[in-house]
């Protein structure tokens, strides 16, 4: 989650996309069903980033499996709290990422502006 978090971080969309693997699963807080693919999940990744406004990690917690990285962020007037749970692969990458949000406030912002970002930007089977 290293590349990851670093290219986040930098505010670097194509870094974030190339840490992804080619297979991520990608778990959202706004949607029912996983995204999957890196074609998918970057595309997602571009409207997050234009979503989140003061995005910044807090914390870093490291299991045997699994990296949790804390976040704050803004979404309009309402400031969140989150956390980005992944995994990698042997090469770094990021297999997986769960996306948990709160209070509830927040993440209903982040449904209504997500699903304005996305709004006809879907290709069809992508999530």
């Amino acid at each position: 989650m290293q590349r990851f978090r670093a290219a986040v971080e930098a505010r670097d969309v194509d870094a974030m996309v190339a840490s992804l693997a080619e297979d991520v699963v990608f778990s959202s807080p706004v949607v029912f069903a996983p995204y999957r693919g890196r074609t998918a999940v970057g595309g997602l990744l571009r409207c997050v980033m234009r979503v989140f406004e003061d995005f910044r990690y807090t914390d870093e917690l490291h299991s045997a499996g699994q990296t949790a990285l804390v976040f704050t962020a803004r979404v309009g007037d309402r400031e969140l709290q989150g956390i980005d749970l992944g995994t990698t692969n042997a090469e770094g990458l990021v297999t997986a990422l769960t996306v948990f949000v709160r209070p509830m406030s927040g993440a209903t912002a982040l449904a209504k502006a997500m699903q304005a970002e996305l709004a006809g930007q879907q290709p069809p089977g992508s999530h």
